[in-house]
């Protein structure tokens, strides 16, 4: 008797590779329950058309695979993508999304972990505790995803609680390493900070002083506000344990977002926002891949700059 052949384990040393040497984006579509909403509402779905959450997850669903099955949605100008945990138990053309990703499209698959933001202290908001993360991680990286993001949020300069930002996600960055996979660590610096440069610089010296302390096979990645000083993470790329510093848009316009990244020649976009300006979802489809053409085209060109 035929018996269908168990699918193999996706090729985690090429998918390295594509995220040390891909020239091109890592697309977020991680927005949570906190961010669906507005994420849908910018798409042109108010919240009265959809009944309750799951309603609200099956519409962003619809969105995101509306994205994912776009034609310049693939690996010539897409290299990653970060899901939504939630994300994981949906389906794009009859295949779990993570392997539609890595065989289909030729996108890495990437997770966010983090459960939201503690309530600020010391001008910063941590992570949250993150139950079952080594059952979450164990599962995933059986579904083939690669790596994690997780994010915090520094709104001041205040180097205390910097410092207490930067050791909580490698708290949490050392639990994805020991899981054999790759964590995308992300202190957001909030954009309306009126000290934003100054916390940058301090956020710059405390990685860096982190990221030392890491040994061989301990890779990580970083994913940072545009900073207001052009190439300021630059010494952060080049570190052998940084596979890659990828840039947040933060609320950036998609045109203002890709020229701050065209002055920082060692990172590469991780748009969320800026990647989805302007789509509708009562757009014809190709309107609809036209305009998301053009959004990628854009910071993918910013990203190679």
């Amino acid at each position: 008797m035929n018996q269908t052949p168990e699918r193999q384990m996706p090729d985690f040393d090429k998918m390295r590779d594509q995220m040390v040497n891909g020239a091109g984006v890592i697309a977020a579509l991680d927005q949570s329950g906190g961010s669906t909403p507005k994420a849908l509402a910018l798409y042109g779905v108010d919240a009265s058309t959809y009944d309750g959450e799951e309603a609200m997850f099956a519409e962003i669903q619809t969105m995101r695979a509306r994205i994912m099955t776009a034609p310049d949605f693939t690996s010539a100008k897409v290299i990653g993508a970060i899901l939504f945990e939630k994300t994981l138990g949906e389906a794009v053309e009859g295949h779990a999304v993570p392997t539609y990703l890595w065989e289909t499209r030729g996108v890495v698959p990437f997770l966010k972990i983090d459960k939201g933001l503690q309530d600020e202290a010391d001008d910063v908001q941590l992570l949250k505790p993150i139950p079952g993360l080594s059952d979450t991680l164990a599962a995933a990286k059986a579904m083939g995803v690669y790596g994690t993001k997780e994010r915090s949020v520094v709104n001041a300069a205040n180097a205390a609680g910097i410092e207490a930002i930067v050791s909580n996600q490698m708290d949490v960055a050392h639990e994805v390493i020991a899981a054999g996979m790759v964590p995308i660590i992300e202190p957001e610096v909030n954009i309306h900070s009126s000290s934003k440069a100054e916390a940058e610089a301090i956020l710059a010296d405390r990685l860096m002083a982190h990221v030392e302390t890491l040994g061989a096979g301990q890779d990580v990645m970083l994913k940072l506000t545009l900073p207001d000083v052009p190439g300021l993470y630059d010494a952060l790329a080049d570190h052998p344990r940084v596979l890659r510093v990828v840039a947040l848009s933060g609320g950036y316009s998609t045109s203002d977002a890709s020229a701050r990244l065209a002055k920082n020649h060692k990172m590469i976009a991780s748009f969320s926002r800026a990647l989805t300006e302007g789509l509708q979802r009562d757009m014809a489809d190709a309107d609809f891949e036209a305009a998301l053409g053009q959004n990628i085209s854009t910071i993918h060109a910013a990203s190679i700059a």
